[in-house]
C-alpha cells in the first residue's frame, strides 16, 4: 500500500508551504527557497560541520552580510538543511544504534524571518501547517515557552507573550514552563540570542502526558523548535535587545516524517528501511527488527542503525567536500566510517561468511537514490567535483585500508584488554596505540571495552596523542585581546549612530610597484571591543571606523593590509589588523600619543610597499592554479584553499597523489615564462550572471559571491574582461587563468620578478598543498640551492672516504633545514643520493680487500702444538665483518681452540672484539665475559651466547690494555 506521507512529500509540503506564506497573506512573496548549503562549512571555521539550518544565515544574524552578497536582500527564508552532528559541541556519534532516535546526518526544515514577521505569524503557521495540512491530532500536542530566569535572580523575562499565543490553540495544561536550558536559544557565548518554543507530540495519545515532555520519553517527543532571536549577549554576560527581531526555525524531518508515517521510530520509515533492504541483501543477515538494548540479543538490529545512519552521512559529507583524514572534520568522517565497518564486519555477516571491501562502498548508490530528489549535487556536485561513483571510491579505499589492520587491532585489543582487566580500564597508552598502530578510533576502543565490560582512560589517550590531535581553530592565545563587530555593534553603528557603510572603493586605487595615494577620511567611529567611545585611548588596542578608507580588510585568503592613520597636527595611528564586518571596515590598531576623535578628520595611509609584496603573491597564486590545471590536465584540479601574505603564498588544491618532480618543475616554468613575459592583469566588476557563463571560469567552492562580482584575469593571450564577457565561449579563453576574486593584485606579472616553488605536501586525503615565494624570497630560495649545489658539487672532489661519508651525513641532515627551490632540492638529494652509492660501493670495495687480508692471515698463522688458546691482533681497520672473515677461517683450521681477535681502526674511533670458545671448552670459560674483560679497556661492551660473543667500542685508547686484559682472561680460564 502506498504510503500517504512519503519522506519527499513531507519535506516538499513543508517548503511549499511556506513559499505560500508571509505576513501580507502571501503578497509579499512569501518564503524564498533557499537551497540547502553544503555540511562541510568552508567559509565557517568555528564549525566542524553544519550542524542547523541557521548556519548559512549567521551572517544576516550577526549583522555582517557583505551588502553585495545574495543574503542581503532575503526578507523570508525555507529550505531542509543537510546537518550533521559528530564531533564538537553537538556530537551524536556516539549514541547512534544504541536507540530508535539518534542520528549524526538528519535533515532540518526551516523556515526564517529576517527582520519581517515574528512570534504570531511563526506560531500561528507552525499550527497551521502541523494541523490543518499535515493533520496531525490538536490533543497530542505541547508547547514549551521560556519561564525566564528573573525567579533566580537573572535578567531574562519570562515570555509571557509567546505563552499568549500558545492559549489560542492549545488549554492552559499543555502549555508549559521550559527552563532556560530547554527555552533560551544562543548563538555562542556571545552573539544573538532569545526565547524559543518548542512543539512536542504524544505518539499514543488519548491521556495527558504533560509530565514526560523534555524528560527523554521517545514516545514524548519535540518535533520542532521556534527560535525568537530578539537580544544579543555581550562579552560581560549582559543582554540588549536588538533592533531588527529574526525568527529562526527548526523541524526534524525524521521525526515528523515517522509520525506522519506512524512508526514508533524514524528508523521504521521510508528514510531508512529501503536501505535496510539493501543492507540484507548484500549479507543474508535476518531482517531488521527494531530491538534495542538486551532485547538485541545478537546486536544486528543495532549494527543495522548504525551502517543506515553511517553511510548516510559519509554520503552526503564526502559528496560536498569532507574526505577520511587525521585532523578535524576529515578525522570525524574516517571515525565514522571505521565505526561502521567494524559494526558491519562483526554483527551483520552470518556465520559462514566473509566481509568483503566494498560493503559500504556499495551503499552509496541508495542513499543517492532516496535524497537526490531533494539535493541534487548528490549526483553530480560541480563545487567539489564529486560523483556517486568517486564517493564510493573514497569509502571503498577507506575501507581497504582498515581492514588490513582491524584484525590485527581486534587482536592486539584482546591482549591489552587481558592485561588491564584488574584495572577494569583500558590504559592511555594501550587506547593510543590501539590509535596510532591499528587505526582505531577512541570511540571504537570504548565500544569493545563496554562489551567487556571495561572503561578507557581517556585522558590517558588525550595526553598521549595532544600533538596529533591538536586542531587548530586559528585562535589566538589566551590573553590576547580580540575586537570585533557583532550584530549588537553593527546594529547601533547603523541606527543609532547613523554611521554609513565604509566605503572602500579606493582600496583598488594604487600603483602596484608599491605606491598609492593618501586618502583623507572622517572617523566615524571609535571601539575598544565593548564601548563605543568618542576618542581613541593612548597605548590600547581599539578599533576605528571611517566613512572611507583604502584599506584593504582580510578576505578570500589574502592577509589584510598595514599602515597608519594620521592627523594634519601629527598623530600616527598604527593599524596592524584591518578586518569587515557587515557593511564596516575596522582599522585595528593603537594610538601612541596625540589624539584620534569620533568626526575628527584623519589621513589614510596604507604601507603600500608590504601590499604589493601581497599583490605579487596574489596574482602568483593564481598563475600557480592555471598552471596546475595545465600540468595535470585530465585530472580536475580544484582550489581548496589559500593564504597570500607579504611573505610567502601557500595553495591547496584537490589532487589524489604527491606531483613528481617533473610535475613541479614543468608548473614552476610556466608561472615564471608567464612572469618573464609580463602579462597585464585585467580586473573588472562585472554582473555576476554574465561573468559565469564565461569558459574557464574558476571559483572557490563554498564561496558565496557578490552581485556585481570582481572578475580577475590574466594569461599569454592578449584581452580584456569586456571581451570574456563579449564571446564568453571562446576557445583562446581556456589558455587564461579567469577568477572571481576580490584581492588586490599586480598590474603586470613581471612586477612578481620571479617565482620558486619551497615545499609540497599533502594535508588531507586527496588535497595537496604548494607553499611558494614571489621577488626576492624566490630569489633567494634559488640562490640557496645554487650554494647547495656547490657544496655537493665540492664534496664530489673529497677523496677520503671516511671524510666524503662524513659531508653526506652533514648534507643530509641540513638540506631539508634549508628553504630553498623546491625542484632542484630534489635534485641535490639524488646527488647526494648518488655520492653515498660512491661510498658504499668504496667501502663494499674495500671490505673485500680487508676481508681478503683477513682470511689470508688467518690461514697462515702459525699455531704452535700444544697451543692451549689464540688471543690475536687483526690489521683490519676495526672492520667487524673482516674479523668475522677471519674468526671463520681460523676455526676451520683449529676447531677446538678458543680465540678472541681484536683490531682498531687507524683513527683511534673504532674497536671491534669478538671471542669463540668451543663446546669442549665451554666449561672452562664464557665467550661474553672474554669479550668484555677486553672492551672494558676502551669504553665498549659486547653480547652474544657463551660460545661465540661480540662488541665494539668507540675508543681504542686504551687498545693495548685490552689486549693484555684478554691474554689475562685467557691465562686465567683456559689453562
Amino acid at each position: 500500500m502506498a504510503l500517504e506521507w512519503p519522506a519527499a512529500k513531507v519535506r516538499s509540503t513543508f517548503i511549499e508551504f511556506f513559499q505560500s506564506k508571509d505576513e501580507k497573506e502571501g503578497k509579499d512573496g512569501g518564503h524564498t527557497f533557499w537551497p540547502s548549503s553544503g555540511v562541510v562549512p568552508f567559509d565557517d571555521p568555528t564549525l566542524l560541520f553544519t550542524n542547523a539550518g541557521m548556519n548559512q544565515f549567521k551572517p544576516i544574524f550577526m549583522g555582517t552580510v557583505d551588502p553585495k552578497s545574495p543574503l542581503a536582500p532575503l526578507k523570508r527564508a525555507a529550505n531542509s538543511q543537510k546537518c550533521i552532528r559528530a564531533g564538537g559541541k553537538h556530537n551524536d556519534l556516539d549514541d547512534v544504534g544504541k536507540d530508535v532516535y539518534h542520528h549524526t546526518f538528519f535533515e532540518m526544515l526551516g523556515n526564517w524571518s529576517f527582520a519581517t514577521y515574528f512570534k504570531k505569524e511563526a506560531i500561528s503557521w507552525a499550527w497551521e501547517l502541523l494541523t490543518k495540512v499535515y493533520g496531525l491530532a490538536p490533543d497530542r500536542l505541547y508547547a514549551t515557552y521560556c519561564e525566564g530566569d528573573v525567579h533566580k535572580g537573572g535578567i531574562v523575562e519570562p515570555d509571557e507573550e509567546t505563552r499568549q499565543l500558545w492559549l489560542q490553540f492549545l488549554p492552559e495544561d499543555r502549555v508549559l514552563k521550559g527552563n532556560m536550558k530547554d527555552n533560551f536559544w544562543e548563538m555562542g557565548e556571545t552573539g544573538p540570542c532569545g526565547p524559543c518554543t518548542e512543539l512536542h507530540y504524544d505518539r499514543i495519545g488519548g491521556r495527558q502526558v504533560a509530565h514526560l515532555v523534555n524528560q527523554d520519553d521517545p514516545n514524548v517527543l519535540e518535533i520542532w523548535n521556534l527560535v525568537f532571536i530578539q537580544m544579543f549577549r555581550n562579552k560581560d554576560q549582559s543582554l540588549t535587545m536588538l533592533p531588527g527581531k529574526h525568527v529562526d526555525t527548526g523541524m526534524g524531518m525524521e521525526r515528523i516524517t515517522s509520525i506522519l508515517q506512524q512508526k514508533m521510530s524514524n528508523y521504521d520509515t521510508d528514510i531508512f528501511t529501503p536501505i535496510f533492504s539493501a543492507i540484507q541483501a548484500k549479507t543474508g543477515i535476518r531482517p531488521y527488527s527494531g530491538k534495542v538494548g538486551k532485547d538485541d540479543v545478537d546486536g544486528v538490529d543495532m549494527a543495522y542503525r548504525v551502517v543506515a545512519d553511517h553511510i548516510r552521512t559519509l554520503t552526503i559529507a564526502i559528496t560536498d567536500g569532507a574526505i577520511p583524514g587525521n585532523e578535524g572534520r576529515n578525522y570525524v568522517i574516517r571515525r565514522i566510517l571505521r565505526r561502521g565497518v567494524r559494526y558491519a564486519r562483526q554483527y551483520l555477516y552470518p556465520a559462514g561468511t566473509n566481509y568483503e571491501p566494498g560493503f559500504f562502498a556499495g551503499l552509496t548508490s541508495k542513499v543517492v537514490e532516496i535524497l537526490g530528489g531533494a539535493f541534487p549535487e548528490l549526483q553530480n556536485n560541480p563545487g567539489t567535483n564529486m560523483t556517486p561513483e568517486k564517493v564510493a571510491q573514497v569509502i571503498l579505499e577507506e575501507e581497504v585500508s582498515f581492514l588490513r589492520t582491524l584484525d590485527k587491532g581486534i587482536s592486539q585489543f584482546e591482549k591489552f584488554a587481558a592485561e588491564d582487566k584488574a584495572s577494569g580500564k583500558i590504559s592511555g597508552p594501550h587506547a593510543f596505540m590501539l590509535y596510532d598502530t591499528f587505526g582505531f578510533p577512541l570511540d571504537l576502543t570504548v565500544l569493545m571495552a563496554e562489551e567487556k565490560g571495561m572503561v578507557v582512560d581517556k585522558a590517558g589517550y588525550e595526553e598521549c596523542m595532544a600533538e596529533q590531535r591538536a586542531r587548530s581553530r586559528g585562535e589566538g592565545k589566551a590573553g590576547d585581546k580580540v575586537i570585533t563587530l557583532e550584530a549588537e555593534q553593527t546594529d547601533k553603528l547603523a541606527k543609532e549612530l547613523a554611521v554609513s557603510p565604509t566605503d572602500d572603493s579606493s582600496k583598488f586605487s594604487w600603483v602596484s610597484k608599491g605606491s598609492g595615494p593618501r586618502v583623507p577620511a572622517t572617523v566615524k567611529a571609535v571601539y575598544d571591543g565593548k564601548n563605543f567611545l568618542q576618542e581613541a585611548p593612548e597605548g590600547e588596542l581599539v578599533g576605528v571606523v571611517t566613512d572611507v578608507t583604502p584599506f584593504y580588510a582580510e578576505s578570500g585568503g589574502q592577509l589584510f593590509d598595514t599602515g597608519k592613520i594620521t592627523t594634519a597636527d601629527g598623530t600616527v595611528f598604527v593599524v596592524s589588523n584591518v578586518q569587515k564586518f557587515g557593511a564596516y571596515i575596522l582599522h585595528i590598531g593603537s594610538l601612541n600619543s596625540g589624539s584620534i576623535k569620533v568626526g575628527g578628520k584623519v589621513d589614510m595611509e596604507v604601507d603600500f610597499e608590504r601590499r604589493a609584496l601581497c599583490a605579487a603573491n596574489h596574482t602568483s597564486t593564481h598563475l600557480l592554479n592555471w598552471a596546475l590545471r595545465k600540468v595535470l590536465a585530465g585530472h580536475q584540479i580544484d582550489q581548496r584553499g589559500s593564504i597570500v601574505g607579504p611573505d610567502k603564498l601557500r595553495f591547496d588544491f584537490s589532487y589524489g597523489k604527491p606531483l613528481k618532480t617533473e610535475e613541479l618543475d614543468e608548473v614552476q616554468t610556466l608561472v615564471r615564462e608567464l612572469i618573464r613575459t609580463g602579462s597585464p592583469v585585467q580586473r573588472q566588476e562585472v554582473a555576476l550572471a554574465a561573468a559565469k557563463q564565461v569558459k574557464t571560469l574558476r571559483a572557490v567552492f563554498g564561496e558565496v559571491y557578490p552581485d556585481p562580482v570582481r572578475v580577475v584575469s590574466v594569461g599569454p593571450v592578449a584581452h580584456t574582461i569586456n571581451d570574456l564577457l563579449a564571446t564568453p565561449d571562446k576557445e583562446d579563453w581556456m589558455r587564461l587563468s579567469v577568477e572571481f576574486c576580490g584581492g588586490t593584485h599586480m598590474d603586470n606579472t613581471a612586477e612578481a620578478g620571479t617565482f620558486t616553488i619551497i615545499s609540497e605536501e599533502g594535508t588531507a586525503k586527496g588535497v595537496r598543498r604548494l607553499t611558494a615565494y614571489t621577488r626576492e624570497a624566490a630569489r633567494a630560495a634559488q640562490d640557496a640551492a645554487a650554494e647547495f649545489e656547490k657544496r655537493v658539487d665540492s664534496a664530489g672532489e673529497i677523496k677520503d672516504v671516511a671524510a666524503l661519508d662524513a659531508e653526506i651525513s652533514a648534507m643530509r641532515m641540513d638540506v631539508d633545514a634549508v628553504v630553498m627551490d623546491y625542484v632542484r632540492k630534489d635534485g641535490i638529494k639524488k646527488k647526494i643520493d648518488a655520492l653515498k652509492d660512491r661510498v658504499l660501493a668504496a667501502e663494499k670495495e674495500q671490505l673485500k680487500i680487508k676481508t681478503e687480508a683477513a682470511v689470508q692471515w688467518a690461514e697462515t698463522l702459525t699455531v704452535a702444538e700444544g697451543t692451549r688458546y689464540l688471543v690475536q691482533v687483526v690489521d683490519v681497520d676495526g672492520d667487524t665483518k673482516a674479523v668475522d672473515a677471519a674468526m671463520k677461517a681460523l676455526n676451520a683450521r683449529v676447531p677446538e681452540l678458543p680465540v678472541i681477535l681484536l683490531s682498531r681502526s687507524a683513527g683511534g674511533d673504532k674497536v671491534s672484539g669478538l671471542a669463540v670458545v668451543p663446546a669442549s671448552r665451554a666449561a672452562q670459560a664464557d665467550a661474553r665475559e672474554w669479550v668484555n674483560a677486553a672492551l672494558e679497556h676502551c669504553g665498549g661492551k659486547g653480547g652474544g651466547k657463551p660460545d661465540r660473543a661480540q662488541g665494539a667500542a668507540k675508543d681504542a685508547a686504551g687498545f693495548d690494555k685490552a689486549v693484555k686484559a684478554a691474554q689475562d682472561f685467557a691465562a686465567a680460564k683456559l689453562k
